[in-house]
């Protein structure tokens, strides 16, 4: 009978160790190498990620890619940006030609289960919606019957046009249109009714168009979004990617913030354990940094250099910014102020 166990044990450690799994480390061994990171973003999104007039990105998804810059080479300004499409960003992820996508991408079971990507974690909660001209006096979604809407051809919103237009048991017609200034300049041209993607993006969009204010969004949404970064597979980058974005958020839960970080650092001694645990360069951080690979002091470099959560989220896309997203009433606010908005414990 012993031998019976022990024949069962070594045949499942032959299939184990024969069976295909995650890579350990290997990527980010050679984005430290190289000294290279590229992250891809959405070349024309206003709030997320758009071009200064020095051609440097910048916006909330820019400032996760920055983020993961100084968790591995202690400077955030060492992020290769490039603008791309969504459809071109799950191509070089699988190719190899770039590390990571913060560019709004919808994590879903499919594309999670594709061995070449790794969704890593959600950095914005949004859903689906549709942006319609203010002249048509569209409130609700019912008022989308016959519409004819411009979608972005290979993503989710097509999925959910099927969806919601079958289940409602409403006609419509899609225009799938992959570039898109092409599918918003159908949109602005009268050629669509309304289009549909992310909230998020809709209201980003809005602002390109010629005049913002002839346009609204409808109020209610048609399928929830989480967007998440994405990241080519590895143990290592995946983990400093989903940590980095921990510390982010704790440190606004702990009012942690890119103004303070030296001051407190200065007082370490003096602070609540819970700060100190975040922030001290021979704390759990430290730790996590040894094992990781990275520098003992990540976490207060991402403070320092990106902000937390709360301060990336006011500075592009808050009530102070040209989208002037009210936060209070999002489901991205802090999960104790009745958000989905938390970190995982950071000790």
């Amino acid at each position: 009978m012993a031998f019976h166990v022990l024949r069962m044990a070594l045949s499942a450690a032959v299939l184990l160790a024969a069976a295909p799994g995650a890579q350990a480390g290997p990527v980010l061994d050679k984005i430290k190498q190289d000294g290279k990171f590229v992250c891809l973003v959405n070349p024309n999104s206003p709030g997320f990620s758009v071009p200064d007039s020095q051609g440097a990105f910048r916006g909330f998804n820019v400032d996760f890619c920055r983020m993961a810059a100084a968790a591995i080479f202690g400077d955030g300004a060492k992020a290769e940006l490039r603008g791309i499409g969504f459809s071109d960003s799950l191509k070089a992820i699988i190719s190899g030609s770039a590390h990571i996508a913060s560019r709004g991408i919808t994590a879903t079971g499919t594309r999670d289960a594709d061995p070449g990507v790794s969704f890593v974690t959600t950095t914005f909660y949004d859903g689906q919606g549709f942006m319609v001209p203010k002249s048509l006096g569209m409130t609700k979604l019912a008022d989308l019957s016959g519409a004819t809407v411009c979608a972005e051809e290979g993503s989710t919103t097509l999925l959910y046009l099927a969806d919601w237009f079958g289940t409602a048991k409403l006609p419509y017609k899609v225009e799938n249109i992959a570039d898109k200034t092409a599918r918003l300049q159908a949109f602005f041209s009268g050629k669509c009714d309304a289009v549909a993607s992310s909230v998020s993006a809709l209201a980003a969009d809005r602002l390109l168009a010629p005049k913002p204010d002839d346009y609204v969004i409808v109020p209610q949404r048609s399928a929830t979004e989480p967007l998440a970064l994405v990241s080519r597979p590895d143990t290592e980058l995946e983990k400093t990617l989903f940590w980095g974005v921990q510390i982010m958020i704790a440190a606004e839960e702990f009012g942690v913030t890119s103004q303070n970080i030296d001051a407190k650092l200065a007082s370490l001694k003096d602070l609540p354990v819970d700060e100190q645990r975040l922030i001290s360069p021979t704390g759990p951080t430290a730790d996590m940094a040894k094992k990781l690979g990275l520098r003992p002091d990540w976490s207060a470099q991402i403070i320092k250099q990106v902000g937390n959560y709360g301060e990336v989220f006011e500075k592009h896309i808050g009530k102070g910014s040209p989208l002037a997203m009210d936060r209070s009433a999002s489901p991205n606010r802090l999960a104790r102020d009745g958000g989905l908005i938390f970190a995982f414990p950071v000790r």
